[in-house]
């Protein structure tokens, strides 16, 4: 049996909406990097951008479970002496609503050029309004 190869630009890519509200967040962003990546697909190939893209709405409304929401913390580093920052989810949640997501996302797609690849495939808005009507995306409940 030959292995098929198939190339990007002949994959057929869809648009998927799903609804962040309630959600879990590790939960819906395993799910949706499943997506990205294109492993619901049966010509999957890790070194391709096969995904679909996937567009998120009430990213706002996301939660954790158990104590989370008061301990789990955000980090990063300007890159200067004494430029450590620490933030709460839950500040982080009212400043940025959208980036909890984000960045549990982002840290599921592959590192490197590929990865910010298929991250561009990717519309977070914190709200339920979206400007990507005209592509017809297909709802799906990712509970």
């Amino acid at each position: 049996m030959k292995t098929l190869f198939v190339k990007p630009v002949d994959v057929e890519r869809k648009w998927y909406l799903v609804d962040a509200e309630g959600k879990v967040l590790g939960r819906l962003a395993s799910r949706v990097v499943a997506l990205l990546r294109g492993k619901n697909k049966p010509v999957f190939a890790p070194h391709w951008d096969l995904g679909d893209s996937v567009i998120i709405v009430n990213a706002g409304k996301i939660r954790l479970t158990g104590r989370k929401p008061a301990q789990k913390m955000y980090y990063r580093h300007s890159g200067y002496p004494g430029g450590f920052r620490v933030e709460p989810f839950e500040k982080l949640i009212v400043r940025r609503p959208t980036a909890p997501l984000e960045r549990a996302i982002r840290g599921m797609l592959p590192k490197g050029p590929l990865g910010r690849q298929m991250f561009q495939h990717l519309k977070v808005y914190p709200g339920a309004n979206h400007p990507h009507a005209a592509q017809q995306p297909i709802k799906i409940d990712l509970s």
